[in-house]
């Protein structure tokens, strides 16, 4: 008996119609004014390490990495001690003459050599 005269009440007297007309008149007042956000997004500043903190760190690593091969292998020899590291591996091998030489390689020296041939030029020039 309560559902009939909730149906008689809805369609009857217009009271479903009108709950429509109240929503479709609220959605369209609601995208007529677009919502605008104020706050801008500011990323967080990464900290700088310092010098200090950064050998610290190197160190602090390179004992773990000791201690991890253990101090008993090699007789407590420092394997990696007065070395430095590899040059970086880059995406574009082959395309450099000198893609496979570290930076610091002072090279060969043909100072010398340069000397010796610069006599030989100037005497085939002479025969000109």
């Amino acid at each position: 008996m309560i559902k009939e005269c909730i149906k008689e009440v809805m369609f009857e007297d217009g009271t479903l119609s009108s709950i429509i007309a109240e929503v479709m008149r609220g959605t369209q007042q609601v995208s007529s004014q677009p919502i605008i956000e104020q706050q801008q997004y500011q990323p967080p500043q990464p900290r700088l390490e310092t010098d200090e903190e950064a050998k610290a760190r190197l160190t602090a690593k390179r004992k773990t990495l000791m201690d991890s091969i253990g101090q008993g292998a090699y007789n407590g020899v420092n394997l990696f001690e007065g070395t430095t590291p590899a040059p970086a591996q880059t995406g574009t091998q082959g395309q450099s003459a000198l893609s496979g030489v570290a930076p610091n390689d002072p090279g060969v020296d043909i100072s010398k050599l340069m000397n010796k041939t610069s006599a030989i030029w100037q005497k085939m020039n002479e025969k000109k």
